[in-house]
């Protein structure tokens, strides 16, 4: 698809503080990208360089080729539904949408119409003479929504937009949320830090770490194929073992002397220390030792259902995460371990220690 926003090289600073570092991204038209990320990432600040409430220090923004870095917010015709919605409690939920068609500067004769299709697309028809302090959290959402709906906006910009809400009702509107997003066909940019919610709302996530730009794709490309050791780590589960890059064995000698077939990076050193990123399924409860099976003690065991999440303390002084069947073992059990052959393949990074 034709990019329809792009962002090229984009750099923010705060005194000596680098927020983002050269972040390129493109959207096409209709797609809803996510920008997911831990705090101090940088994604907020970037949907606020797009917004135009913030000036980078390098890169541009363009939409449909035009340059807007320079324009201001209200001449982008780009919505913008903050965190905590931003509505004005004094007024009805009919002004409050009205806001943006005012500041847009539509004639007044035609902003009911305008209002009235706004209201119905997110399923708050009939609804604007109520006061906005009489609805729900996931009303309100909707009328945020709407008002930024209302004036047609060429992309919308979400900022955590179901952060508010408690864990039952943020299922039900992230469900709400991605239909009536798919129904209107708006281009959308959204902030959040919640995993599930970016993979359930984007058609592809983008992933920041410290000011830069990591890794952009499905959730299932960013699952199974990350492109670094922090997408490896920070997206879904995962246990990271030290261990030695066998090159031309395609695999990695760990501390207790199993060798486990993994994926590398291309030009990983034959004998480089690395960092082995195992998924929780990836690891099978053996019966007794076997050749390359990692021995250790169940220290904690979560329920999920059918199966269950076991901290397994290796012999070696690392721990991991195995992901089994409740019957596959007990606090307390000596276990061993073996990579499962039709799981996710282990894969290696050059090694590094959190800072």
């Amino acid at each position: 698809m034709a990019d329809y926003l792009t962002l090229d090289g984009l750099q923010k600073r705060l005194g000596e503080n680098a927020v983002t570092r050269g972040v390129s991204l493109s959207v096409a038209r209709s797609e809803i990208v996510a920008l997911l990320g831990p705090s101090g990432s940088g994604k907020t600040t970037i949907l606020r360089l797009v917004a135009g409430f913030e000036t980078p220090d390098a890169g541009s923004i363009r939409i449909e080729g035009e340059d807007v870095t320079g324009l201001p917010p209200q001449r982008r015709h780009f919505g913008m539904v903050f965190q905590h919605y931003a509505l004005f409690p004094h007024m009805t939920v009919g002004e409050n949408v009205a806001f943006g068609l005012e500041a847009q500067g539509l004639p007044a004769a035609r902003r009911p119409q305008r209002i009235a299709e706004a209201l119905e697309a997110v399923d708050l028809a009939g609804f604007e003479r109520r006061p906005v302090t009489q609805l729900s959290g996931g009303q309100q959402q909707r009328v945020a929504l709407a008002r930024a709906l209302a004036p047609r906006p060429r992309v919308l910009l979400l900022d955590e937009p179901l952060s508010n809400l408690d864990p039952t009702l943020r299922e039900k509107t992230r469900k709400e949320l991605k239909r009536l997003i798919r129904s209107v066909g708006i281009t959308t940019l959204f902030v959040t830090h919640e995993q599930e919610e970016a993979f359930d709302l984007g058609d592809r996530v983008a992933v920041l770490n410290r000011g830069r730009l990591e890794q952009v794709g499905s959730a299932r490309a960013l699952y199974e194929s990350p492109a670094t050791r922090f997408v490896a780590t920070f997206v879904g589960r995962a246990s990271v073992l030290p261990a030695t890059w066998q090159a031309a064995r395609g695999q990695a000698r760990l501390a207790a002397g199993a060798s486990w077939r993994a994926a590398a990076p291309e030009g990983l050193a034959e004998g480089a220390a690395i960092d082995l990123v195992v998924r929780p399924e990836a690891f099978a409860f053996a019966s007794a030792a076997e050749e390359n099976s990692l021995a250790g003690e169940v220290a904690g065991k979560r329920f999920a259902g059918p199966v269950a999440y076991y901290d397994v303390a290796l012999a070696s002084g690392d721990a991991v995460e195995a992901l089994a069947s409740q019957e596959a073992a007990e606090i307390g059990q000596r276990v061993f371990l073996r990579p499962v052959p039709e799981g996710p393949l282990p894969r290696a990074y050059p090694q590094e220690r959190e800072q």
